[in-house]
């Protein structure tokens, strides 16, 4: 049965939020969109919903995207084989122009086109517009060869901050370039947190498909809440941080220490999960923090 919200409930709602309206006015938050919320339609939805409900209350909101599925069905439908090494995509020449393809023409237009249907200003940009992201090849210390994929060199801020003086929300598609014109692969994580620092953000939300760092993986109970970054070299030891978690929260504590004030991992599997993160005492998700 469906219990109808009454007005009273739905007042008590918005003056609940408002410290947090007044915490967030003006300031930056960077998101960064990635997982199955940007597979599930509905949850994809509810994303734009609250972007654009962010943006409306003057919060400035940049969106940082991936799009490793939209990428992987262009390249099996082109017959180009997918490899991952140690969890990055190997990026030849040939799919780096499809990684291009894919972020920079469709997946970036299909999220502006939901949030200026939603009612917010968005604009498609990536790193290579006005040399916003600067990357060099990325070489692992274990000398593996990985094709275009990048590391971020450094991030030009003057296009996004542009953007966002302007009213507009800023998506962000994540590939970068070096001075002689070759385009780079560069992780979606790590491209949010050198961006969140460079625009002196004051939160960075990085969404994915589990609820957080768990002290048991395999029990959802286990969440931890709260992180001093200071702990993370710790919890990698005990095994706690492990696999693809620890590029993510490197990325969280490389954003801290840049004067990031909060990094935040949250279920980007739960509708409207960054309201509750940036609307409510509760949270969800893990905080990261110095």
């Amino acid at each position: 049965m469906i219990h109808e919200i009454t007005n009273a409930a739905k007042a008590a709602v918005l003056t609940g939020a408002l410290p947090y309206i007044q915490k967030y006015f003006g300031k930056v938050v960077v998101i960064k969109y990635g997982g199955n919320a940007m597979i599930d339609e509905t949850l994809k939805q509810a994303v734009m919903d609250d972007i654009v409900l962010l943006s409306l209350i003057g919060v400035k909101v940049v969106l940082v995207h991936g799009g490793g599925p939209e990428i992987t069905g262009m390249m099996d439908r082109l017959g180009l084989e997918t490899k991952f090494i140690n969890g990055l995509r190997y990026t030849d020449e040939e799919a780096v122009k499809v990684v291009q393809m894919v972020l920079s023409g469709k997946t970036n237009k299909d999220l502006v086109g939901l949030l200026t249907r939603g009612g917010g200003k968005a604009v498609g940009i990536c790193g290579i517009d006005g040399a916003m992201i600067l990357a060099d090849r990325l070489m692992p210390g274990d000398g593996t060869d990985l094709g275009f994929v990048g590391e971020v060199r450094s991030i030009n801020p003057d296009v996004i901050l542009d953007q966002l003086n302007q009213g507009y929300i800023p998506v962000i598609a994540t590939l970068g370039c070096d001075e002689a014109g070759n385009v780079y692969n560069i992780n979606a994580d790590t491209a949010a947190a050198h961006i969140a620092a460079a625009i002196n953000a004051v939160n960075i939300i990085s969404m994915t498909d589990i609820i957080g760092l768990l002290r048991d993986k395999d029990d959802a109970s286990t969440l931890i809440p709260q992180v001093n970054i200071s702990e993370v070299p710790s919890l990698i030891r005990q095994g706690i941080i492990s696999g693809g978690m620890i590029p993510k929260i490197e990325s969280c504590v490389f954003a801290v220490r840049r004067g990031v004030e909060r990094a935040f991992i949250i279920d980007g599997r739960i509708p409207h999960s960054i309201l509750i993160e940036m609307m409510t005492d509760e949270g969800v998700g893990t905080m990261f923090y110095a």
